[in-house]
């Protein structure tokens, strides 16, 4: 039917249906055949809810239910399938919302309502999403690429689209109900966490600089980056606002108060940066890993790239337009150290200047790629020196 006509309400038996069913499968294209079927299905208000189900989550992430609370709540299976997707949603809300005095006691008698409801299937389905042992076989990437089936639009468009949103379902509600131009409609918005871009492991710094050799064979100039071993941080300006957050998109600014005063004071109007906190000792150099992960310890961030600046997206332009950016952006003191070479042994000597100062090693980046958010390639490769040990037994 049209997404435009309303269609009878999709059970969460369907859904409990299609995950046994994925499960069942070692074949990904079968996994993917079940997966899109089942979001033409779903109603518009139906995508977000059900896109995180098929990857046993919530739209929410944790409602603050573990398996000590599930392992205590006791219903008996309903006969018959009754509980739609919005029902389900809609319970799952209802236990994330509640807070204060009681809550535990709250939450208990909330999910025996909603397992009482359920069918032994979709019990099962529910438990294993709020425990997040959910064993199914859709994830993300598989999905992804259902969406794509579904909405007959190219699997990049829908990986894009929920690398900007930061949510999979929101390019999957986006693809089915608008097609290719609402994906690309999505963009990057402060304050909302994009996936981080990654690097690609290189056995030396050879080896990481020809990756972006030029196409008639000469070398071509890099960006070389000091790599910090420390913990990623996505530093968001919005107004006034600030707000910092991890790898795996986790809100932190709470626990960085220095960097977050640090981006509230940089020029210009709305922001995102991609660098790395670490804790610097007195002496300038980097404190142990585990140091650095302590909520006590405060933390130094150095920003290696910009996203978006004074208000606007830069992401998709090349790294050596985001460089520039990011030196009118950010000071010199809130930047990794860097240069540009097309010269492996300058490189090599970059390389030997960051292990002497206690770090990893380096990054080698190709100029001409954009902000690839959330995807691992040859456009970053990080290296890092391999030491051996000659031991006599």
């Amino acid at each position: 039917a049209p997404r435009g006509v309303r269609m009878d309400p999709v059970l969460f038996a369907e859904l409990a249906s299609v995950t046994t069913a994925v499960s069942a499968t070692s074949k990904r294209n079968d996994k993917v055949a079940l997966l899109a079927a089942c979001l033409r299905r779903l109603t518009a208000d139906e995508i977000e809810p059900a896109a995180a189900f098929l990857v046993a989550t919530t739209p929410m992430g944790r409602i603050g239910v573990f398996w000590a609370t599930l392992a205590k709540v006791r219903a008996s299976p309903a006969e018959h399938a009754s509980l739609t997707v919005l029902e389900v949603d809609r319970s799952f809300r209802s236990i994330e919302e509640m807070h204060g005095d009681g809550v535990n006691a709250a939450r208990h008698a909330a999910l025996e309502r909603l397992l009482a409801a359920a069918t032994s299937d979709e019990q099962t389905v529910v438990r294993g999403i709020l425990s997040g042992e959910l064993r199914q076989g859709a994830l993300a990437g598989v999905l992804t690429t259902a969406v794509a089936k579904a909405a007959d639009v190219p699997v990049a468009a829908v990986r894009r689209g929920a690398m900007m949103a930061g949510d999979l379902g929101v390019a999957a509600h986006a693809a089915l109900t608008g097609g290719r131009a609402a994906l690309d409609a999505i963009d990057l918005q402060p304050l909302r966490p994009v996936q981080p871009m990654l690097a690609s492991p290189a056995a030396d710094v050879a080896d990481a600089m020809s990756a972006v050799n030029g196409d008639d064979g000469d070398p071509a100039a890099a960006q070389v980056d000091w790599k910090l071993d420390g913990a990623r941080v996505q530093a968001h300006r919005l107004g006034g606002d600030v707000r910092l957050f991890t790898r795996n998109l986790n809100d932190v600014t709470d626990r960085l108060p220095e960097v977050a005063h640090v981006v509230a004071a940089m020029p210009g109007g709305d922001l995102v940066l991609d660098g790395e906190a670490m804790g610097i000792m007195d002496d300038g150099t980097p404190k142990a890993f585990q140091d650095t992960m302590r909520v006590a310890t405060a933390l130094d961030a150095f920003f290696f790239d910009v996203l978006l600046a004074d208000g606007v997206s830069v992401h998709d332009e090349p790294l050596s337009v985001r460089r520039e950016v990011l030196a009118d952006t950010v000071p010199e003191s809130s930047r990794l150290p860097s240069i540009v070479t097309a010269d492996v042994d300058e490189a090599e000597r970059f390389l030997e200047r960051a292990i002497a100062a206690g770090h990893e090693g380096v990054m080698v980046k190709d100029l001409v790629q954009p902000y690839a958010a959330g995807r691992r390639g040859k456009g970053w490769r990080k290296v890092k020196p391999v030491y051996t040990l000659s031991l006599i037994h």
